[in-house]
């Protein structure tokens, strides 16, 4: 069968991109001819076709899968024309509100994309593969008849970043004996980075006044004014010396980064999945999280999370990680249980082929 696989943009290492180049890769070893198509991509080395193509190469018995997570108007509206069979694969789109006072560009296409959700899900998509529970839905309420419906982890690279070298720089300046605790994830205002800044100056003065909070992720020239209000908020906190800002970082120091985590402090408002909680669950690093959207479904019992947003509770958190090793240990296992049962490629692979069964 031949499945073409879609999305706006790809870029090779962002959750979306990753997740369609996974998914061609596994659909690939189950013996189907797959074609990617974009308007844009960045770091992908195979070919990547235009959407104006696509016509000519599907047929009735074939397969378009849309990948949305922003609105594409004028490919929606091809795709609703098409005489293939489609499978509509959710990602989430987030709230235009967050965005409100710090990118008018941002509240503009959120709002475009979650207005669209109510006409994607009644465009009469064979099938529909949402990313988490909460996704699904979002869909349903939207009007996607429900046994249209199913869930399917996002594809991943934590095989790829358990395999790794890492960044041997990165490891000397951070590896030092000083608690280290990551956030990974753009910086955008839906992320939570105020209660993360406050939940670490709340650790940092009771707890381990040397500790150091590793903020990784990419900065977005578009929200340049929510980037340097964080760098002001953890200046008036007293702690611009111990948060460390590492932007669009390689597979190296990436894996570093995890290779140095004492915890991974997940504070994030809105979560569609939350991909960094399964690496953390794959390498190992306990999670400190709050229950919003889909962070609680994702990581299940493999870490310590709370639905309160006082910050003391999540500096004890992590200082209970510090000093109860057992409880870290059994965090760890616990992490890496669920990423096998749940989350490795193997497994996502089979759920992908069994959603897909009714097209072969």
């Amino acid at each position: 069968m031949k499945i073409a696989l879609l999305a706006p943009s790809l870029a090779a290492h962002d959750a979306v991109g990753t997740d369609v180049l996974e998914m061609a890769a596994a659909l690939r070893r189950a013996g189907h001819e797959v074609r990617l198509y974009a308007d844009h991509s960045q770091g992908v080395i195979e070919s990547v076709h235009a959407p104006a193509t696509l016509e000519r190469w599907l047929g009735p018995r074939d397969l378009a899968i849309y990948h949305y997570s922003i609105g594409w108007p004028r490919v929606e509206a091809q795709l609703a024309a098409l005489n293939c069979r489609r499978v509509l694969r959710y990602h989430n789109v987030t709230p235009p509100e967050f965005f409100q006072g710090w990118s008018r560009e941002h509240v503009r296409s959120c709002a475009a994309g979650r207005a669209s959700l109510a006409s994607l899900a009644a465009a009469g998509f064979d099938l529909a593969l949402a990313c988490s529970a909460y996704n699904l839905a979002e869909l349903v309420q939207a009007g996607l008849p429900p046994e249209r419906g199913r869930v399917l982890a996002p594809f991943h690279r934590c095989e790829a970043l358990l395999d790794q070298a890492a960044d041997g720089a990165l490891l000397d300046r951070y590896g030092d004996g000083r608690r280290n605790v990551l956030m990974l994830g753009r910086v955008a205002p839906n992320k939570g980075h105020a209660a993360l800044f406050d939940a670490f100056a709340c650790y940092s003065r009771h707890y381990a006044g040397d500790a150091r909070l590793l903020v990784v992720g990419k900065h977005d020239r578009r929200l340049a004014r929510y980037s340097r209000h964080l760098r002001e908020r953890c200046a008036a906190l007293g702690i611009a010396d111990q948060v460390h800002f590492l932007d669009n970082i390689d597979d190296a120091r990436l894996k570093a980064c995890w290779l140095v985590a004492d915890a991974l402090l997940m504070l994030s408002e809105h979560e569609g999945f939350c991909v960094p909680l399964v690496e953390a669950m794959a390498l190992g690093v306990p999670v400190v999280a709050r229950d919003r959207t889909a962070i609680g479904e994702t990581l299940g019992r493999a870490g310590l999370l709370w639905q309160e947003s006082d910050p003391r509770l999540y500096a004890a958190s992590l200082a209970r990680l510090v000093r109860d090793a057992d409880a870290a240990e059994t965090l760890r296992l616990a992490g890496r249980a669920r990423y096998r049962e749940h989350f490795a490629p193997r497994v996502l692979a089979a759920q992908l082929h069994t959603a897909l069964a009714d097209f072969a």
